[in-house]
């Protein structure tokens, strides 16, 4: 199989970033249509949008903006109408399902709000089911690393059932790293966490970018859990409305409420 590079022909024209980090992920003119005629909803309207390497982004937006239809098809789960998808450098519209289930497992990590961990295995198997599927060998000295940012070396024979919410994010996090993926997408991470969980995931998504050099996408409809992130982008009616640094937890609102 040929793979595109980033900034090929096959890719088509890089959108300008926003940031003044290396893309990861590039989406250009990204359009995504529900339905036909009369009844065709336009989640995605030429989305143009790119994010660096090593960063941990938000994207936020209101109910219906395109928010979590973008992370889908940036991560390979949806098909966009028209536009393309670069992520670490393969167009995914060169793919067949095959080869994107396969990037899908050895470039994307997810973390998802119901946590999506398999009740009959333990912590420690549900961390490393990624490997498991792709019959890969266990870097114990990387697995240890992840359990002791995690703080659930103590859970590791526990089943989720046995897990406090913000205990099986943890694990969730750390299912998602385990692989060293290219690039980790987060819908909604803390929706279903009280506030003390939530902070504690969001702090540990921090670290995995400042400490373990992982990128990060987030979305979320919060905006103190966007305060965690390095960069915003914001959608309306299924086009990117802003995209820059993030401020804090005031100026983000103010931004989300149409304010300057």
């Amino acid at each position: 199989m040929t793979i595109p590079q980033y900034g090929s022909s096959v890719a088509g024209a890089v959108p300008e970033h926003p940031f003044t980090y290396p893309p990861v992920v590039v989406a250009h003119k990204l359009c995504r249509r529900y339905g036909s005629g009369e009844a065709a909803v336009t989640a995605l309207d030429g989305v143009d949008i790119a994010f660096g390497t090593g960063r941990f982004a938000a994207v936020m937006g209101a109910s219906g903006s395109g928010k979590s239809t973008l992370l889908h098809v940036l991560a390979g789960l949806d098909r966009p109408t028209s536009g393309t998808v670069v992520v670490d450098g393969t167009d995914l519209g060169s793919l067949d399902e095959r080869h994107l289930t396969r990037l899908r497992r050895d470039k994307i990590g997810f973390v998802f709000q119901a946590f999506n961990l398999l009740p009959v295995l333990d912590a420690e198997e549900n961390i490393l089911l990624p490997l498991s599927l792709a019959h890969e060998r266990v870097d114990r000295d990387w697995f240890d690393e992840l359990v002791g940012t995690m703080g659930i070396g103590d859970r590791l024979k526990h089943r989720p059932a046995q897990l406090s919410g913000g205990q099986q994010q943890r694990v969730a996090v750390a299912r998602a790293l385990i692989s060293r993926p290219a690039v980790i997408f987060a819908d909604e991470p803390t929706g279903n966490l009280d506030s003390r969980a939530s902070d504690d995931v969001l702090t540990l998504l921090r670290q995995a970018v400042d400490e373990l050099e992982q990128t990060v996408v987030m979305v979320t409809h919060d905006a103190h859990a966007a305060s965690y992130a390095h960069d915003l982008v914001v959608l309306a009616d299924g086009r990117v409305a802003h995209k820059g640094e993030v401020g804090t937890r005031e100026a983000v609102l103010q931004l989300i409420q149409g304010g300057r």
